[in-house]
C-alpha cells in the first residue's frame, strides 16, 4: 500500500460547499501527493439535475491532487448506496481509504492527523476507523482518544476494518438486543441510536453511518478521535437530504495539528462521559419531548 491513503469524497447537488470541501483539501500539504476519487451520484428527481449538473461541471475543473478519478452514477443511489458501494470499490484497490462528503471543510492538518493514525494503527486490529471531527464538548480532552464503535464526519479505516461492515440493520438490531446493549449503544440513553436503527430496519431513513457504527460497537471496535476537531460540517443549513439546520455541531477548526502519537488501545471513560454529556445536551426538553409523542399519539388515533 502507498503510504498516503487515497480520498473518496461523496458530492451530489450542493456545488458551493462542494466548491469549500475542495478548496479545504487543497489547503492541506498531502493533498499533491494524494489519490482523489469523487463518487458524484445521478439526480433523483428532474429538479435535483440543474444543481447536479452543475456539481459534475465543477469537479471536473478540479487540480491539485495526485490524480482525480471522476465516477459519476448513471442511477441515483442515494446517500447510503453511494458510499458503501465507493467506499468498497476504493478500499478493495488500495488496502485504506478517507472518506469525505460534500459538506466536510476540513483543517489544512486533517490529511496528515489521518494518514498518521491510518500508519499508525495499521496492525491494531482493536482499532477499526479514524475519525477527524469531534464534538464541541464542555471540557478538555487529550490529544487523542479511542472510543467504541465506529463515526461518520470525516473518517478513514482499512480493508480489514470496513470488512466488517454489516449491511443487514434488521440482524444488527437483534443483536444488540439480545445481548442488552440498547442503553451503552445509545450512550447510556441520552441519543438515538437504536430509535435510528429501527427507523432504518422500517425504510423511515436510509443512513449507512448508524450500520457502521453498530457494526463496529458489535464487534467492540475502537475508533481514534483527535482532541481538537480537523473537521467541520457545513451542510446543517437544510440544504441537505438528510440533515436538518442547527447549530449544536458548530466547531472551530484546529489552529495546530494533532501529534499523533501511540495511547494504550483502550476505550477512554473521560471522553465518553463528555460524549454523553454533549448528546444530552442536543435532546429537547423533557417536557416538550413528553407533548411530540402525546400528539403523535393522538394523531395516530
Amino acid at each position: 500500500m502507498s503510504s498516503l491513503a487515497p480520498i473518496a469524497l461523496f458530492v451530489y447537488r450542493r456545488p458551493s460547499h462542494t466548491k469549500a470541501c475542495i478548496d479545504a483539501l487543497l489547503k492541506n500539504e498531502l493533498a499533491a501527493d494524494s489519490l482523489l476519487y469523487i463518487f458524484s451520484d445521478s439526480p433523483k428527481t428532474q429538479n435535483d439535475k440543474e444543481l447536479t449538473d452543475e456539481v459534475r461541471k465543477y469537479i471536473h475543473t478540479v487540480r491539485g491532487f495526485a490524480n482525480v478519478e471522476i465516477i459519476e452514477r448513471n442511477e441515483n443511489l442515494g446517500l447510503a448506496r453511494s458510499v458503501i458501494s465507493g467506499v468498497t470499490e476504493v478500499v478493495s484497490k488500495h488496502g485504506k481509504i478517507i472518506v469525505l462528503e460534500d459538506d466536510h471543510v476540513v483543517s489544512p492538518f486533517f490529511l496528515k492527523y489521518m494518514n498518521d493514525a491510518l500508519n499508525l494503527y495499521l496492525d491494531e486490529n482493536k482499532v477499526i476507523s479514524i475519525h477527524g471531527y469531534v464534538y464541541p464538548v464542555a471540557g478538555n480532552l487529550p490529544e487523542t482518544f479511542f472510543l467504541k464503535g465506529a463515526d461518520c464526519w470525516g473518517w478513514g479505516t482499512w480493508k480489514r476494518g470496513w470488512d466488517l461492515f454489516e449491511e443487514d440493520s434488521q440482524m444488527l438490531y437483534s443483536d444488540i438486543l439480545s445481548r442488552k446493549l440498547e442503553n451503552e449503544f445509545d450512550y447510556d440513553g441520552a441519543a438515538n441510536y437504536m430509535l435510528m436503527l429501527k427507523r432504518q430496519i422500517e425504510g423511515g431513513i436510509d443512513s449507512w453511518a448508524v450500520r457502521w457504527y453498530a457494526s463496529a460497537f458489535l464487534k467492540d471496535k475502537l475508533t481514534l478521535y483527535p482532541g481538537r476537531s480537523l473537521l467541520k460540517n457545513i451542510g446543517m443549513d437544510n440544504l441537505g437530504t438528510h440533515t436538518k439546520k442547527t447549530s449544536a455541531y458548530d466547531i472551530h477548526l484546529s489552529e495546530s495539528p494533532i501529534n499523533v502519537s501511540p495511547i494504550a488501545v483502550v476505550e477512554n471513560e473521560t471522553a465518553k462521559k463528555l460524549f454523553r454529556d454533549f448528546h444530552l445536551s442536543t435532546q429537547p426538553n423533557l417536557i416538550i419531548k413528553f407533548l411530540k409523542k402525546l400528539k403523535r399519539k393522538l394523531n395516530s388515533n
